[in-house]
Order: C-alpha cells, then structure tokens, then sequence
C-alpha cells in the first residue's frame, strides 16, 4: 500500500476501510456471484492539489454523506490538517491561494445522485490546520458595516472564487451576489486572512460570472434575466465602461470566456455554433478580429489546459471515447510535456492536476476504462513519476470490463454517441443486454471511465449500453436544444433506436434486454416499457420522476430561482405531459418493475415512485419497491447501496439470466 492511502488511512477520515482484491478474488474464481461490496466503498479521495512550493498535498476525501478536505506534508506523509462541515456538506473544490494557504468552496446535495448544489460559502484553512473559518457565506456573521467584528446579523449572499492572483499571496477576486432572486452580481477583492472585502466593480447584467485577465483585472461578465438571454459585457481595463459584446438574441451562439494571452490583448472564448460543437476562438479585443484555432467535429472542449500559474489557454480536452488532448501550438511547452506523459501511460487518460510555482513537481490524475484511477507526483526535470495514491485500489484493472465508444444513426438521421461496456473475456455477442439512460437529462453526457454502475452490471455478465440522446451534453448547442421539450419523444426515441442497433449489431440477444436508470434515467426505463412494450423484458428506476406534472408541483426543481419557467420551456407545461408521463401509462406496460426510492429525495420525491408503484398494481404489472425514508436522491449509506444494487441484480437475473450479489455481510438498517 502506498504511504500517501497509509497516511489517509492511519488519519481515519476515509469511509473505505483498508483496500482488499475482494472483486479480483471472486471473478478470478469464477464464481456465479458479484461482490457488491467491492462497489459500494468510497473512493480514497474526490481530488488532490500540490500546494504552490510542494511542501504540502491537500485531498478532498468522500465519508459518506459528507466530503471532508485533508492536508498532508508531501516528504513524511503527516496529516497537518483537516475540514468538514457535517452531513450534507460537501467540499466542492478548493485552491491553494498560498504556499500555505487554501480557500474551499462548500456544496450541499441530500443524496448521492443529487447535483450538488454550491452554497457561495467560502471557508480558509492554513496548511498545519490552524485558522479554519468562514469568510464569506450565510454562515457568516457581520455587523452593520460587512466587516466580521461584533457579530451582529447573518450575511445573506452567496461568493465565488473568480481569480486566485497568481503572486498576491493575501487577495483574490470573488464575486458577491444577494440571495435574493436574478441579483446583479458585484466583483469584490477578499482578504484570505481577515475576510474584508473591497468592491471592484458591479455586472451590468443579473446572475453573472466575472473573467479577469492575467492582471488581475475583471474584463468580462456573463450573465442573464428572468428571460434566460445570456448576455456577454467587456470592458478594456478597470476604468472603463461595460459594453455588450454578445447576446443570445444574436442567434449566433454564446462567447464564453476561458482566458487570456500574456499581453492581455487577446482574449479567448468557447464559442457556441449555430450547428455541430463548440470551438476555441481568438478574439483581438483591440482590432476587434475573431480567428478559429480549434474545432473538433463531433465533441465540444470539455476541459481548459491552462500556461503555468496563468489565466492562458494552450489546449483543451476532448471528451468523446477516450479523452484526448489538442494544443493551439503542438510545439508548446505544455503539448510537449502532455505528449511525453502520454507516450509514458499509453493507453491512458492524462491530465496535469496541479504543479509547483517553479514548475518542477507535478501532480498527475491517470485513468481508463478499466481502472478508476491513480496519482502520481512527476518530477519534471528527471522525468520519473512516484505512484502517489490509487482511487480505488481493490480493483483489478485486469479483471474489470472493457468500454468502447459507439456512433450510430438515429431515425431521423441525427448522428449519436455512447459507450458500449462488455464482460471482461465475452466474445461480446448475443449477450443479455442492459439499456441506462443517464439522468439530468440536459447537459449531462456519459464519459470513458470506469464507472460503478456500468462495471457492476458487467461483473453480472451484462452488456450495458449508455447513449447520449439529444439533450446530452458534449456535443454542441444545436444538440443540446433538440432534446427540448422531448421528455417521452425523440430524447426515447433515440434509445429505442440503439437499442435496435445493438440488436442488428449481433451485441445484443433481443430476447433479454432490460432498462435500468437513475433520476431522469429512471423515468426513461419506465417510459421505454411503456412505450416499446415488446422490445424489453423489465425495468428498474431508480430515484425516478414518473408523473411529469407534479414536477410543477412537488420538488425543488420549481422552487429554484426561475424553476418554474425552466421546466415550462425545457419539460413543457404542465397540462402537455400526461401523455408522457409512465403513471399514465402504466397499462401499457407488460413487463417487471423494480423502484427504489428515498423519503428525503427533494429532486425526485419518492410520491413519484409510489404513485407509480400503485399505477402498477392496478394494472396488474409485477412491481417490486425498496424505500428507505432517511435517504435522498440516490443512497448514502453503505448498508443501503449494497441491499439496492443485491435487489436490483436478483431482479434483472429473473428476466435476463445473469449473477446475483454474494451473501450479505451486514443486514441494512433503517428501511421503512
């Protein structure tokens, strides 16, 4: 075991115990049985960041219904300090402001499927674990004046973290918004040390973002109204006036800034097209000129490679199939260093974490398809990377099943793309075949990694086909928007159609295929057997939406800010979704249903599940239920996780012949 998961490990702040080959014993053995428990443990960490001179490692660690952040000295693996906040508390990032010195942003989500929800909290810890407080945040306490002495009210916004300022070790630039709904936001200066703050400016448009340069200087906000028109502002320097540069009205798609060059001059922008994905765009802030640097043909940049302690872009990542990686010069520095790593892990995914102000050590993330993931710390001028930690180190990546990106066509000809996970030695023909539909549904996009679910169904002897039907995102603005207003149209028809692909493929036996999702996934199952009643054998939902009007009614979705308007344009009103609504429907349904659902679910209450498990019955369709009244949206609890995943493999066993879990160890607690 190596000394950085000893040092977490010995400091007893991870939920997952000691790593054991419990899963590499059990398949190398053959056995007719899956080892859930290998899936339910926590990962070792969420991230891990250098600090800025190397001294230190700070890790955000999962525990369950929390995530907590850790410090350690990087030379003898000692735990200098440590953070949390309780239940439902969840360290969502955080960033070495200092060599000795880190800000966190806080999240809350009731659930492990759960979005997590940013709090515009922001805490401050020095590395030895000394001067934890809140600096900004509801939790904070003010007097009159916003300073923090003599407590006296609570203060009411919400901040985050805009620029760290590179070489100011005391300041960075946050931005402020009231709580109050569609605020304008202000851009302030904030002392990591004492929590004063200091106005910088104030956004011409509601709910903006901020963007500075490599000065330190806020040039541009992003931001939109009740409407939900994105406007973008730019200004030339810190004096000047704000100017409307772009505006969704346009219709020629959003800027979205991702830095600038050294000089400052020209600015860099994600670029919205009118049809196919995103690209990378120069735009001379003084010439007023725009030059296309890269676009690729299928996928949207998915992650910004950034010059050194900077705000300038060099590359992008590419995330359909395995990431990869393109430069805007492939001489660069940094594509050379890229290159070099991967010839180093071929057959990996890499990526640069974090590295030291001096540019000699480097923390770099390596991950497949097959296995979850290791850091290692490289040394940049010997070229030697020191395996630092494994995320999940009790799985055997020779052992774990294999994933492939798939592309299809749908009915209407528009192209789609999805993942393709077989049983690790199947000949990956005519196999029982599991269709998820991944939750959200916008935005959201299914990834090449090793992924829990996916992997769990493989070890069962499951194909399991994930598909990015319209709505997904990754792919562009134009696909993004055909998924609108399609909750039961064409977002299922596209699953109905790779479904039918597989089949015609040879991958899939067409007399065992079942549906399997979680939250929108879960309403896409039970739609899919409602819809198609021949092409499946079962279904199971899992936190599912099942009634699409009482989405109008009952959650937190319609209580956010704009919610209400958000599902009439995107879900439709409400008076519209009976006909695509599964508790409506349950009379078509011919085949078993599994539901599992959570009494504290405020995204997908669990009067879903139940309005349709009585649907069902008075339909006589066979439907099984497992509720727990102290879970949210998706299970927390280990003992939960594992009686979910043993019920739901028993179920799919029954109509497509595949593995069940091994005997239960601990007997879960606290069902209703």
């Amino acid at each position: 075991m190596n000394h950085l998961r000893c040092a977490l490990l010995l400091a007893g702040v991870l939920t997952a115990a000691a790593a054991t080959s419990a899963f590499a014993a059990t398949e190398s053995a053959g056995a007719a049985t899956v080892d859930v428990d290998a899936f339910v443990k926590a990962d070792t960490f969420s991230d891990i960041k250098l600090s800025p001179t190397g001294e230190f490692y700070a890790a955000s660690v999962p525990m369950g219904d929390e995530t907590g952040l850790v410090i350690f000295t990087r030379t003898d693996m000692k735990m200098a300090g440590s953070f949390r906040l309780g239940k439902n508390n969840h360290v969502a990032d955080f960033d070495w402001v200092s060599p000795t010195r880190l800000l966190i942003s806080m999240a809350q989500k009731l659930g492990s499927r759960d979005e997590p929800i940013p709090t515009g909290e922001i805490y401050a810890i020095n590395a030895n674990g000394t001067g934890v407080d809140v600096l900004v945040g509801y939790r904070l306490q003010v007097n009159n004046t916003g300073t923090r002495i003599q407590p006296k009210k609570v203060e009411a916004v919400a901040a985050y973290l805009v620029d760290d300022l590179p070489g100011d070790d005391k300041r960075v630039v946050i931005s402020v918004q009231q709580f109050s709904a569609d605020a304008y936001t202000r851009a302030e200066h904030l002392d990591v040390f004492s929590g004063r703050r200091n106005a910088i400016t104030i956004a011409p448009v509601r709910n903006a973002d901020y963007y500075t340069d490599n000065a330190g200087v806020v040039r541009f906000a992003l931001g939109y109204g009740t409407d939900y028109v994105r406007k973008l502002f730019y200004r030339g320097n810190d004096k000047a006036d704000w100017e409307l540069l772009r505006s969704d009205d346009d219709d020629e798609g959003m800027d979205i800034p991702i830095g600038f060059s050294a000089d400052n001059v020209t600015a860099y922008f994600r670029s919205e097209q009118a049809q196919g994905p995103d690209a990378i765009v120069a735009y001379d802030t003084v010439a007023k000129t725009r030059k296309e640097l890269l676009r690729d043909k299928v996928a949207d940049p998915a992650r910004i490679i950034y010059k050194l302690r900077s705000h300038v872009p060099v590359g992008v990542f590419y995330y359909d199939g395995k990431p990869r990686t393109e430069f805007f010069d492939k001489t660069s520095p940094e594509a050379r260093q890229y290159r070099s790593l991967e010839a180093a892990f071929a057959g990996d995914a890499v990526r640069i974490t974090s590295q030291t102000d001096d540019g000699k050590l480097a923390l770099v993330q390596v991950w497949n398809d097959r296995n979850p993931g290791d850091v290692y710390l490289f040394d940049n001028e010997s070229k030697h990377a020191a395996h630092a930690v494994s995320r999940r180190a009790w799985f055997d990546p020779a052992k774990t099943a294999p994933v492939r990106a798939i592309t299809l066509k749908a009915r209407d000809g528009l192209s789609l793309s999805g993942l393709l996970t077989t049983p690790n030695g199947s000949s990956g023909k005519s196999l029982p075949l599991v269709v998820m539909p991944h939750g959200g549904p916008f935005e959201i996009q299914d990834m090449w990694h090793f992924d829990d679910d996916p992997q769990l169904l493989a070890a069962a002897g499951y194909a399991v086909l994930q598909l990015n039907f319209r709505g997904s995102g990754g792919y562009g603005r134009a696909f993004l928007h055909a998924g609108k207003r399609e909750w039961g149209g064409k977002m299922q028809d596209d699953l109905t159609d790779a479904t039918r692909w597989a089949i015609e493929q040879g991958i899939a036996d067409p007399s065992r295929i079942c549906l399997y999702g979680a939250s929108y996934g879960g309403y896409a199952s039970l739609m899919g057997v409602a819809k198609e009643p021949t092409l499946y054998k079962c279904a199971a939902g899992y936190v599912g939406v099942y009634d699409l009007p009482m989405m109008h009614t009952t959650g937190d979705v319609q209580k956010r800010g704009s919610g209400e308007s958000y599902l009439r344009s995107w879900l439709g009103p409400p008076e519209t979704l009976d006909k695509v609504s599964p508790t409506r429907l349950a009379d078509r349904i011919k085949v078993p249903v599994f539901l599992a659902a959570g009494g504290e679910d405020q995204r997908a209450p669990q009067a879903h599940s139940e309005k349709m498990e009585k649907a069902l019955r008075q339909a006589g369709v066979p439907v099984e239920t497992l509720y727990y009244k102290t879970e949210g949206h998706g299970f927390y609890e280990e003992a939960h996780k594992r009686e979910f995943y043993s019920r739901l493999l028993a179920f799919l066993s029954r109509s497509l012949g595949g593995k069940t879990a091994a005997p239960a160890k601990v007997e879960a607690a606290g069902k209703k």
